[in-house]
């Protein structure tokens, strides 16, 4: 019996949401058996190692729920990490939050400050579950629009969108989807404003390891004037390649961290506990984090030099495994349009930037995902090549 038959009426929290461009992408690759460098996740496995932990601990029986804040051993094992990387302290006990994946640790830390009415600036392109979490919060996404193409932050139209309202600022370094990371001038300028507007800064972070050339990661937490009012979001799904175990965390100063706490134990409760154990033993290796950005450059180097002919225009991405192409030397089509043509007739899938978009903006750019085999990209590019426009 649908819905209607049944006379129910239901008002919707999220009206104007339907199924995400990801999901329609992926979908329409299946359909045409093509090459798929929509999807945001890695094509190969994860290490063989990780592998057999997450066996082990299954195996000695650590199957049942995990502390609400997570496993302490993972929680020592990443504030270790974030102080060898950045002499950064935060106490596993009070500021360390184990999440079911960023997104979770997003969406709760979006609920720890929003209340109905408030003001979140958000800097688009962005990631798609930033503003429906701020919206079912009751709260107003105010934006700072940026083309795709790792466009320079212009600090006084940021200044601009603050008002009395304003209660969080949410930032994505390096950012999906254009590849930018910020610099520390960018974070130190963001610290001056939360500081006189006094408001939160909510910090994903997630692909923290995957830095090309010479870019370094600056976490928001590394700004004295942010330290104090910053959430950070990270994932262990986009540095191990196990983005289906969904194991990410939360960092915070003790008062965030309580209030964040009180949240998420009505979300999730815990996280999957023998994959906690399984990544606090990995974490004991820094190499398994601190090679990932010269094994992903790597791939990226492959693509772009595998596309180069093809009339895209391509600036390499400072860091994620994100590549963004620019086409419209070779078509006025737009970018959506474009994406589901290349995916039927080309038999490569895409992610058009409008989706990134509040208001659907095209800059005649599309996002691929170089995280996949080299004869996928291979093939992918070998495809691109071959496009009549």
């Amino acid at each position: 019996m649908s819905a209607s038959d049944t006379g129910v009426v239901l008002k919707s929290k999220l009206p104007k949401v339907g199924t995400t461009i990801f999901t329609r992408m992926s979908k329409l690759a299946e359909e045409y058996k093509a090459i798929n460098l929509s999807q945001g996740f890695p094509e190969f496995d994860c290490s063989p190692e990780l592998q057999h932990l997450l066996g082990k601990y299954v195996g000695s029986g650590k199957n049942q729920y995990a502390p609400m804040a997570g496993i302490l051993p993972l929680r020592e094992a990443i504030s270790e990490k974030v102080y060898n990387a950045s002499a950064l302290t935060y106490h596993p006990e009070t500021e360390i939050t184990i999440t079911s994946g960023a997104t979770e640790a997003l969406y709760v830390a979006i609920s720890t400050v929003v209340h109905l009415g408030d003001e979140v600036i958000v800097f688009e392109p962005a990631y798609d579950s930033y503003v429906p979490a701020i919206e079912m919060n009751g709260g107003i996404p105010v934006f700072v629009t940026l083309s795709p193409l790792y466009d320079e932050i212009d600090w006084n139209q940021v200044a601009s969108r603050f008002s009395e309202k304003t209660r969080a600022v949410i930032i994505n370094t390096p950012h999906n989807p254009t590849g930018k990371v910020w610099s520390k001038e960018d974070l130190k300028a963001l610290g001056e404003l939360a500081q006189k507007h006094d408001v939160i800064v909510i910090s994903d972070e997630v692909y923290e390891h995957i830095i090309f050339d010479e870019h370094l990661h600056v976490s928001a937490s590394s700004i004295p004037a942010l330290a104090e009012r910053t959430f950070i979001c990270g994932s262990f799904g986009k540095t191990f390649h196990i983005t289906g175990w969904k194991v990410g965390y939360c960092l915070a100063p003790k008062l965030l961290t309580e209030e964040f706490r009180k949240i998420h134990q009505y979300v999730v409760f815990s996280v999957n506990t023998p994959a906690q154990f399984a990544i606090s033993e990995y974490l004991s290796e820094p190499a398994h984090y601190l090679e990932l950005s010269a094994f992903y450059e790597a791939k990226r180097d492959l693509f772009v030099q595998a596309i180069e002919g093809t009339g895209l225009v391509v600036k390499p991405s400072e860091g994620s495994f994100f590549q963004n192409v620019y086409y419209g030397d070779l078509s006025e089509e737009h970018d959506l349009a474009l994406a589901e043509r290349l995916t039927r007739e080309a038999g490569v899938a895409s992610i058009p930037l409008s989706s990134f978009y509040y208001s659907n903006s095209d800059y005649r750019v599309l996002r691929f995902c170089f995280a996949k085999n080299d004869d996928t990209l291979y093939k992918g590019a070998e495809l691109l090549r071959q496009v009549k426009w």
